[in-house]
């Protein structure tokens, strides 16, 4: 089976079929929930727990009992937190114990340790930061693939171009040994010369096998990257065409700072250690806590609430720790961890500017080569054409024109090498800047 692919056409396969992409997808749904599990910290929960037992006492004598016992709890984002456990237990099946109610409500507003909007909040700020950080993950990943996929293609190109290249050289071979048996019967040539054009032909061969083998490799790359059965033909269609990019060095470097996944992901780590460090901060103060908490035992739930048989307190509570240095040891790790991301970040970016100099300037460089190999391969040509000549005015030997067709075999590879390899530099600067999404027009489903 055989499967003509364009380059965008593989580019839309990776993105649809690529496992690497399609794992990432789906472990963006549990980071998601995540992030929905974190928002949820201020919403009220609760439970609802029954129980039936069966008991048998020392006389003999059966009762059977129920328990029914709701509780919820709630915190808020300054820190107060409520909880409530109602509990009724009755005797069913014909016991005589009756029904017990006990309903207990506590509540607690910390007023140094555990208070304030920006403590309770920091978990919070800290999973959107995650989330952002998640997205950011899958942008550098699809982004990745993408570059595989469009440097895998060009490979497979330049593997059937060589092959092109190769069976095009063992064509010039063969006609140069037909052209030697004329002359052979002609009598204008010795019969033992022809031996080198033979084996001539016979190298050619074995370097158009070469060039299939290579060819077959670059086809399973492609095809394990578009996830694609391994028995499909996978064929090459786009030609490589080539045209001088120029590219703003600083306006490449200010693009990076601003849209390099490694760089955003960065910034958002950095502030999810600042988060965190507002919350080892306050974990070192004491606490110091209002609370308040109501307890009714037994009678009916309703406007009496607060009479005779509801016990009610309200105190203040202090809590000094004495000797644990834990609280210390961890403010002081997430202050070096801060420090230390930071400092990574100054690294990351210089390294970032660092890399694109340097992708800019190999491009030129590629660029230069590629111009360099035009006209090696262009005088390649033309040597040759004059060679062949000689050789049919008697003016040239078979080794001569050989040397001349592999020097030309030599130039159309080194040619077709610094096109690709010009086009993968693009690529790769794109990948670098960060705007192979942007420069592929696609946007993240998610």
């Amino acid at each position: 089976m055989s499967l003509g692919v364009s380059l965008e056409e593989a580019v839309a396969l990776g993105l649809r079929q690529n496992r690497t992409i399609r794992a990432a997808y789906l472990q963006r749904a549990v980071e998601r929930f995540d992030l929905h599990v974190a928002e949820r910290a201020f919403v009220p929960v609760g439970n609802v727990a029954t129980e039936v037992v069966r008991r048998r006492d020392g006389n003999g004598d059966i009762d059977v009992e129920m328990s029914v016992s709701p509780s919820g709890r709630w915190r808020s984002p300054l820190g107060a937190s409520a909880s409530f456990v109602w509990d009724r237990r009755e005797t069913i099946d014909g016991g005589t114990g009756g029904a017990r109610e006990n309903l207990s409500i506590q509540l607690r507003q910390p007023l140094l340790k555990g208070a304030g909007w920006d403590v309770n909040m920091a978990p919070v700020r800290i999973a959107r930061l995650q989330e952002d950080i998640n997205r950011l993950r899958l942008k550098a990943t699809v982004s990745d693939t993408v570059t595989a996929v469009v440097f895998a293609y060009r490979s497979l190109i330049q593997a059937q171009e060589q092959v092109r290249l190769a069976e095009l050289s063992l064509e010039r071979t063969r006609a140069l040994l037909a052209t030697n048996r004329m002359l052979v019967e002609a009598g204008r040539m010795a019969a033992a010369d022809i031996v080198q054009t033979e084996s001539g032909v016979a190298n050619q061969e074995v370097a158009l096998l070469d060039a299939q083998r290579r060819r077959a490799t670059a086809q399973v790359a492609l095809m394990r990257l578009l996830a694609l059965d391994p028995r499909t033909n996978v064929v090459a269609t786009d030609d490589v065409a080539v045209q001088r990019v120029d590219v703003d060095l600083e306006l490449a470097i200010d693009l990076a700072l601003q849209a390099r996944a490694d760089i955003l992901a960065q910034r958002k780590s950095i502030e999810q250690m600042r988060q965190a460090s507002i919350v080892t901060r306050n974990s070192r103060l004491w606490d110091i806590s209002i609370v308040g908490s109501l307890n009714r035992l037994g009678g009916d739930w309703g406007p009496g609430v607060l009479d005779g048989r509801t016990e009610h307190a309200i105190g203040l509570r202090l809590d000094i720790p004495i000797g644990d240095y834990s609280p210390r040891r961890a403010d002081l790790a997430a202050t070096t961890s801060l420090r230390t991301a930071e400092l990574y970040y100054e690294d990351l970016t210089a390294a970032a500017e660092a890399q694109i100099r340097d992708a800019v300037q190999t491009a030129d460089s590629a660029w230069r080569q590629l111009e360099a190999a035009r006209r090696a391969r262009d005088l390649a040509e033309q040597a040759l054409s004059l060679q062949q000549e000689k050789l049919r005015v008697g003016r040239a030997s078979n080794f001569e024109v050989l040397s001349f067709q592999s020097d030309l075999r030599a130039a159309d590879i080194q040619e077709l090498s610094a096109r690709i390899a010009y086009l993968n530099t693009l690529t790769a600067l794109d990948q670098q800047i960060g705007s192979t999404l942007e420069t592929w027009r696609i946007s993240l489903n998610d």
